[in-house]
């Protein structure tokens, strides 16, 4: 029971009362409006066609010395494959040697060319614009980002809409309802014709067909523009979302930090010696804020000697290890007071300064005195304060900060941006209140995060979005939309698109339901046949 069933009835019928130009037209325009129907959906589709053609089809690799061209399914893992100028990259790697521009618009949606270089990651489908790689396959065949986009969107596309499912059942009843409807039309009125015509008029082909061409349109534009959206369910939230949560850490900042300061509090210590004992602690540490100490450690040549003898993170606090035999504490005054440190040598004034610079303070102690405090900052990323307002003009209300940072800091940062809503000192459960919170506010949120340490918080938001999903294979596979670059205007672009998407399906609705309504209309004031209804009706359908 379908559209083309409530047709042929209708031109059989036709026929059967001798009336074969009515029959003729109708055939011929459902025909037509088929053909039109086909070509929209594969000009739709073309997003994911254009996926399909980027993807490389040979590949040079070094055997035995020599360079041999083989086709790109064929190359091994571990293999090295040589990238020259205009070529394809056929695999996801890591490059070894050499220096290159990348152009990336396949994978991330941005047109101008990456450099790079030694231990940089490329991906397949990307096109080399200058310079020569030698690159370590890590990633072949389907296990690439560019398979895996692929797929995502193929599946996306395939994905039923809340509206959709609706439509769909919507439809099951309304073809049958139509068909008695013109049945008891033509008995009542003892008009053949008439029964016939309305079966026509009432075709929902233009209701049926306005939310898969909308949503393939919507995910196939996002997938060109680096934005790949789980489904059509998820793009309609996409659309409704009034609270962006944002972590800190790696999103707003850059999340490389360098350390900045060395606060020496104890007369007997100097500013190598605090840097020392930090650094001595900090290399059991997998904290990020690590590396910044250690890399200055190096530079300045006091970098420790073997690993401590243990470190303990305490959460939400810092670290105690066990270096040369001292017991190291790094962290904040919570953590002085844990372990039963007293005298702080004004250490919690100085931690405040650099908290109110936007740095993130940590408190040396070493046994029970405490040597210094040390500031480590990550730079503000230059486009944060342009995506906030940018969220704002696409209807989001608010724009909220989770970290687990200080307050001081999250405040210095926040107000550089132009954040709603701080919340500070958070662990990962707290981040996953602050979202729930919002929704019981009444709002649709969205939560952007690093997936690890947020993952509470992304899986309760009504949107998880990973940023920079290119390098993750389970951010693309997990996250309800993934920004294929590092780029933040991509999500206030998702909502944008989102929105326009939405509103097209609804327009589409509109203008299906008001055809039928108008042709009914027309044919029981006279004027609308059956040829002139299924016109204005494959009309609508091409609208």
């Amino acid at each position: 029971i379908s559209i083309d069933l409530l047709v042929s009835i209708a031109a059989i019928g036709a026929t059967l009362i001798g009336n074969f130009w009515e029959a003729a037209a109708v055939t011929f325009l459902f025909a037509i409006g088929h053909a039109l129907e086909a070509g929209t959906m594969n000009k739709t589709r073309a997003a994911l066609a254009e996926l399909v053609a980027v993807a490389p089809d040979v590949a040079v690799v070094m055997r035995d010395g020599e360079q041999v061209e083989v086709a790109a399914h064929q190359v091994r893992m571990g293999e090295i494959v040589l990238v020259k100028n205009g070529a394809k990259i056929p695999v996801d790697g890591q490059v070894v040697s050499g220096t290159g521009a990348i152009d990336e618009a396949s994978i991330t949606g941005e047109s101008i060319p990456v450099e790079k270089t030694k231990s940089d990651h490329v991906f397949a489908g990307t096109i080399s614009r200058g310079g020569f790689l030698q690159v370590m396959a890590t990633g072949i065949g389907a296990d690439t980002t560019l398979a895996r986009i692929i797929h995502r969107v193929e599946e996306a596309q395939d994905a039923k809409a809340k509206t959709q499912a609706f439509i769909d059942r919507f439809s099951k009843w309304y073809t049958p309802a139509v068909m008695v409807l013109a049945l008891a039309a033509g008995l009542i009125s003892g008009d053949v014709v008439l029964g016939l015509t309305l079966l026509v008029i009432g075709c929902p082909g233009a209701l049926v067909i306005s939310i898969p061409v909308a949503i393939v349109a919507g995910i196939g534009r996002s997938a060109r523009n680096g934005i790949l959206i789980k489904g059509g369910e998820y793009l309609e939230t996409s659309a409704k979302i009034s609270a962006v949560a944002v972590d800190k850490t790696g999103t707003l900042t850059e999340g490389r930090p360098v350390l900045t300061d060395i606060v020496v509090l104890n007369p007997e210590a100097d500013r190598r010696e605090v840097l020392r004992w930090a650094a001595a602690a900090e290399a059991g540490s997998e904290h990020p804020l690590a590396r910044p100490i250690l890399d200055t450690a190096r530079e300045e040549g006091v970098a420790p000697e073997g690993l401590p003898g243990s470190v303990t993170p305490v959460v939400g606090k810092g670290i105690v290890a066990d270096a040369h035999g001292k017991r190291v504490l790094i962290g904040n005054v919570p953590l002085l007071e844990q372990y039963g440190i007293v005298n702080d040598a004004g250490a919690a004034v100085a931690a405040n300064k650099l908290a109110a610079a936007g740095k993130t303070p940590m408190i040396v102690a070493v046994d029970e005195s405490v040597l210094g405090v040390i500031g480590v900052a990550d730079t503000i990323r230059e486009d944060a304060p342009e995506m906030i307002r940018r969220l704002h003009a696409s209807g989001v209300q608010k724009v909220v900060m989770l970290t687990g940072d200080t307050r001081l800091v999250a405040e210095a940062i926040g107000e550089a941006v132009g954040i709603d809503e701080i919340h500070a000192s958070l662990l990962p459960e707290d981040k996953l209140d602050a979202v729930a919170r919002l929704q019981r506010e009444g709002h649709t949120v969205a939560m952007v995060g690093d997936g690890v340490n947020d993952a509470p918080a992304l899986a309760t938001a009504d949107i998880g979005v990973a940023m920079g999903a290119a390098g993750s294979a389970v951010a693309v596979e997990t996250a309800d939309i993934a920004l294929m670059g590092d780029n933040l205007l991509k999500l206030p672009e998702a909502i944008s698109l989102a929105k326009r998407t939405v509103n097209v399906m609804r327009q589409n609705i509109w203008i299906a339901l008001i055809t039928v309504v108008v042709l009914l209309v027309g044919v029981f004031a006279g004027g609308v046949t059956m040829a002139i209804g299924m016109l204005v009706h494959e009309g609508s359908v091409l609208i």
